[in-house]
C-alpha cells in the first residue's frame, strides 16, 4: 500500500502518519516528490487499519493499494521514472550512463590505461572486478582487496567514480570503502542476505539479472535491497541463458520496456556478458539505446588478447572508442545526453 499525503500536508501530518505506520506493524518508506511526499507500506501489520482509518489523518490525499509483489519498485509507488545523482552525475531519465573498464584488475598499469582511454571519451565511471566470480574454481578469481586499491587509486588521479562487484555480506562494509557504486552480479541476484546488507548502506547498488530470471523476480531482488532504506537501485539486462550457442547468452531486449513499463528504476544493458564477443557489442549497445535504456556497463580492455578473464568479449581501446562515436550519435536522436 501507499499512502499519498496532501499537496499542503506539512512535517508535522507526515512524522504523525509514519508513527502510526511503524506502530500497526508496519515499515514506512517515505519519498518526497516535487509536489506530493508518498509513504511506502510495507511488511505484515493491521492491514485494515491502514485502509479504513489512515485516510481520516490531518494531510493525507488517500491510501492506494498495490497490486504487484514490489511495492516499492513499482510505477504505483513512484510515477515518475527515478533518476539518481550519484557525485555530480546522474542516471535516469534523460541521463545515459557509460560504464567502462575491464572485466578484473589485472595491474595498476593495465587499470591506468584503461581508465586514462576511457577519460579522454568523456567516461565517468570506471568499472573493474577485485573478485571475481567464475564457473571455473582454476580460473583467475580476481586480486582482491589489492584490485580494490589499485581501483580507487586511479579512481582518484583520474577522476572517475568506481563500479565493482561484491560477493559475500562479509565484504560490503570493505567494498565499500573503496567503490561508489556496489554491483550484484547475476549469480548473486537472489542471494537475499547480500542484497539485504547492500541496502543497508548508502552506496548505489547495480543490480544485475540472473542467468534465468522473470521480471518478477528481478524486481523482487530490487524490492529486497529497498525494502531496507537503499533506493538507489540501478536495474541491468546482462543477457539471460537460452539454446542458441552462437553467443554466451541472448540479450532480452524486451527487458528494457517491460521493466520501464511496471517500475520506475532506471535500468542499463551489458552487451559484453549479453554476446560473448566483442564483435557485437556495438549493434547490441545501439539496440539498446533505441529501446530506451538509460546506460551501458561495457567491458574495456587495452590487450584482450592477453586478458586474465573474458578477453574475447572485452572491445580495445579504438574499438570503444568507435562505440563511443556511434552512441553519441543515436542518443542525440533519441535526445539523451550521455555521461
Amino acid at each position: 500500500m501507499i499512502i499519498l499525503m496532501e499537496e499542503n500536508a506539512s512535517e508535522e501530518d507526515i512524522k504523525r502518519v509514519i508513527q502510526k505506520v511503524k506502530e500497526v506493524g508496519f515499515k514506512a518508506h517515505p519519498d518526497t516528490g516535487d509536489k506530493h511526499t508518498i509513504i511506502g507500506v510495507v511488511g505484515e501489520g493491521d492491514r485494515d487499519y491502514i485502509l479504513h482509518n489512515i485516510g481520516t489523518f490531518p494531510g493525507v490525499e488517500r491510501v492506494v493499494e498495490i497490486t504487484q509483489p514490489f511495492k516499492l519498485a513499482s510505477r504505483t509507488f513512484r510515477p515518475e521514472p527515478s533518476y539518481f545523482d550519484i557525485g555530480g552525475i546522474k542516471i535516469g531519465k534523460d541521463h545515459f550512463l557509460v560504464i567502462a573498464g575491464p572485466c578484473a584488475v589485472e595491474s595498476r598499469e593495465q587499470v591506468f590505461q584503461t581508465a586514462k582511454s576511457l577519460k579522454q571519451e568523456g567516461i565517468h565511471f570506471l568499472r573493474g572486478g577485485a573478485y571475481k566470480p567464475r564457473t571455473s574454481p582454476y580460473s583467475f578469481q580476481g586480486l582482491k582487496e589489492d584490485g580494490l586499491k589499485i581501483l580507487k587509486e586511479v579512481g582518484e588521479e583520474l577522476d572517475l567514480k568506481i563500479v565493482t562487484e561484491v560477493m559475500d555480506t562479509k565484504e560490503v562494509e570493505l567494498v565499500a570503502k573503496y567503490a561508489d557504486v556496489l554491483q550484484i552480479g547475476a549469480r548473486n541476484m537472489q542471494n537475499f542476505s547480500l542484497l539485504k546488507e547492500v541496502g543497508r548502506t548508502n552506496k548505489p547498488v547495480l543490480l544485475k539479472r540472473g542467468l534465468s530470471a522473470t521480471y518478477k523476480e528481478f524486481l523482487m531482488a530490487a524490492e529486497y535491497i529497498m525494502s531496507e532504506g537503499n533506493y538507489q537501485v540501478i536495474l541491468c539486462e546482462r543477457g539471460i541463458r537460452t539454446f542458441t550457442d552462437e553467443t554466451r547468452n541472448t540479450l532480452d531486449i524486451s527487458a528494457i520496456p517491460v521493466i520501464k513499463r511496471y517500475s520506475h528504476l532506471p535500468i542499463i544493458v551489458d552487451p559484453s556478458h549479453a554476446c560473448g564477443n566483442w564483435r557485437y557489442i556495438i549493434p547490441l549497445s545501439k539496440a539498446a539505446i533505441a529501446a530506451g535504456a538509460d546506460g551501458l556497463i561495457v567491458e574495456v580492455h587495452p590487450n584482450p588478447q592477453n586478458a586474465l578473464s573474458d578477453g574475447e568479449q572485452s572491445l580495445n581501446l579504438q574499438h570503444f572508442s568507435d562505440l563511443m562515436k556511434q552512441i553519441r550519435a543515436l542518443a542525440e536522436v533519441e535526445h539523451k545526453i550521455i555521461n
